[in-house]
């Protein structure tokens, strides 16, 4: 956010009202920077970023590639590289397909 007064043009250096709009800012930077990817072999979603593709190589490089030229990095200890399976929003993805969360399944049931 810039505003600007008769005593100069001013912009904050940190995230302005806390921490309360971080999420949404950082998600739409996300889909700003990423938006020839999304769908393809990105998908954003609140400060998840999953990056999937048929070889391991494939898509990694092109990702790490636009955080380095936004300046951005990513925490390594909450990276997980080359998953043959993950959960992501209540759901299990694998080379096979998708299902649902068997935990996510029985908490309806209950």
């Amino acid at each position: 956010m810039v505003f600007r007064t008769r005593y100069g043009h001013y912009e904050f250096v940190v995230m302005p009202f806390g921490l309360t709009n971080a999420l949404a800012v950082f998600m739409d930077l996300m889909k700003r920077i990423f938006q020839p990817y999304l769908d393809k072999f990105v998908i954003v979603f609140i400060d998840d970023i999953l990056v999937y593709s048929k070889s391991y190589e494939e898509h990694l490089r092109t990702t790490l590639r636009i955080f380095r030229e936004h300046q951005l990095f990513a925490n390594l200890k909450k990276c997980e590289f080359w998953l043959e399976e993950v959960g992501f929003l209540g759901y299990f993805i694998y080379k096979e397909g998708i299902s649902v969360d068997p935990k996510k399944v029985e908490a309806v049931v209950k």
